[in-house]
């Protein structure tokens, strides 16, 4: 699949917001430790990817009922679903001036009951994007930082109805971010999450 930029500045994945905020000091700390025993940048991405994927939990796998979506509480709170994992790896490669982009696919729930849309990052290194997905890993879910080849936690299955939808976004896909921001707690947010975009 061919990854396509929301826009063509490339500073635009570098950008800190409300959301991926690694201006904040608790980014800017959490990125100064990783940044101590990386020795270069691709060392320090991959630190950074396996730092959120495994020391934050996913909510839904801990059973915290905590819903967050700003990067800088994310890492204070060490919880959040997909979107916000998302949101505290982009800060912290960006906080190195890494590019990195929001992207998503469409996965139906493990119920068979619908789908959902699930979040993910994309990292540029070498002039190409690389998605990588830091949702946490958990039984048949191994996802892994990787430049070579996809290593993410689902394939779309097309007979499933679901999508790998192209599009880097440069801030969080409204639609994602408004039900993130609404939501007084996770079982809600199960409720109210999009099922596409």
């Amino acid at each position: 699949m061919e990854l396509i930029q929301e826009t063509p500045d490339l500073s635009a994945y570098l950008a800190a917001d409300e959301v991926i905020d690694h201006h904040h000091p608790v980014v800017r700390e959490a990125a100064a430790q990783l940044a101590k025993g990386a020795t270069d940048s691709y060392a320090y991405a991959r630190a950074a990817y396996e730092f959120v994927r495994d020391t934050i939990p996913h909510s839904a796998d801990s059973g915290d009922v905590r819903v967050t979506w700003r990067a800088s509480a994310v890492l204070e709170q060490r919880t959040g679903i997909c979107h916000a994992k998302a949101h505290a790896l982009a800060a912290l490669l960006r906080a190195e001036d890494i590019p990195t982009a929001l992207c998503y696919q469409r996965l139906a729930h493990d119920d068979g009951g619908g789908h959902v849309v699930h979040g993910l990052v994309a990292v540029r290194f070498h002039g190409a994007w690389h998605r990588q997905d830091p949702r946490g890993n958990k039984a048949g879910v191994d996802a892994r930082f990787s430049l070579g080849g996809e290593r993410l936690a689902w394939i779309p299955n097309a007979k499933s109805n679901e999508v790998d939808y192209p599009v880097l976004y440069a801030e969080p896909h409204p639609v994602v971010l408004g039900a993130l921001k609404a939501a007084p707690d996770r079982p809600y947010l199960w409720k109210t999450l999009p099922t596409a975009l």
